[in-house]
């Protein structure tokens, strides 16, 4: 136990907000994962900029948290420091057609939010399991719309403990994919300026694209949501299911019979079943059809 970074940590956010050796299973969607050294709930930003800081110049490892939605601890857990922002920086308010919302807001919570002030332009992030943290970074979508066409500006710190704020045409969005991605840059806060609509049209959305979802989605297993990336030109889900992988099983871990692009958790998986079955998944899709699939998760620890 490093008792210095466990004392600084303690006097910055109070022992309550720091667990030692906390289960990642608790908080990834995967329900995988062994233990983190360090799990810290940042309650407010101030708590955020210092703590980083201090990190840095003592070169401890970290890793930033919002729900778990995208990301694969290993078993042999992360020795490091989890800072999670689900816990406090999740505060959404609205005036006009702008959301501002810190960066541990589920997206669920700001979709809800901009359908009771009217608002549309963000039915479709409604039902992706993550915050706004995640969803800035990789410029989180599905149906037709992504975050790209819905922010206005984001709010980050960067390594010196400063903040910046990065408009959208700054912010280099792609394909699941943002400039955060190839910068040690922290997502706190981000405005979307979305349009008024009718509430009727918003929630008969809503509740469409919820549909969709159910009828295609394995929501009653853990997972990562989709597993792979769309491959340019193809569709991940079909390259896995003409490879006859359908139903393919590793331990506990399966590919979905209701959409090969999950990768699900049975009920009993390890981290390790996962990561063997998008291995070999990888492996067999690349070998009969010569694409190579990348995964949209984050692989945290020694795998």
């Amino acid at each position: 136990m490093n008792v210095v970074l466990y004392e600084y940590l303690t006097e910055v956010l109070g022992r309550e907000n720091v667990l030692r050796k906390e289960p990642m299973s608790r908080h990834t969607t995967f329900r995988v994962g062994g233990e983190a050294e360090y799990f810290a709930k940042i309650q407010e930003k101030s708590q955020l900029t210092v703590i980083l800081d201090y990190l840095r110049k003592t070169e401890q490892p970290y890793f930033v948290l919002g729900n778990g939605s995208n990301i694969l601890v290993s078993d042999k857990g992360y020795e490091g420091v989890i800072l999670d922002l689900s816990a406090g920086l999740k505060n959404i308010e609205i005036k006009d057609k702008r959301v501002t919302a810190q960066a541990g807001a589920l997206l669920s919570t700001v979709a809800a939010k901009a359908y009771e002030a009217g608002l549309t332009g963000f039915e479709f992030a409604a039902g992706i399991p993550g915050t706004i943290g995640g969803a800035i970074v990789m410029n989180a979508g599905a149906y037709d719309g992504e975050m790209k066409q819905v922010v206005e500006s984001v709010s980050v710190v960067n390594e010196q403990g400063e903040t910046m704020i990065l408009d959208n045409e700054t912010m280099e969005f792609g394909y699941r994919k943002s400039i955060i991605k190839n910068r040690p840059f922290i997502v706190t806060e981000a405005v979307l300026l979305l349009e008024e609509g009718e509430k009727e049209q918003i929630k008969s959305r809503m509740e469409e694209l919820n549909q969709k979802r159910r009828e295609k989605q394995p929501l009653n297993y853990p997972s990562a949501g989709s597993t792979f990336k769309r491959p340019e030109g193809h569709f991940a889900g079909k390259l896995i299911m003409d490879a006859g992988l359908r139903g393919f099983r590793i331990g506990g871990a399966r590919v979905s019979e209701k959409h090969c692009g999950f990768v699900i958790n049975e009920g009993n998986a390890t981290a390790t079943d996962v990561a063997d079955v998008i291995d070999e998944v990888t492996e067999r899709v690349r070998d009969k059809f010569g694409v190579t699939l990348e995964t949209e998760i984050i692989k945290l620890g020694e795998f």
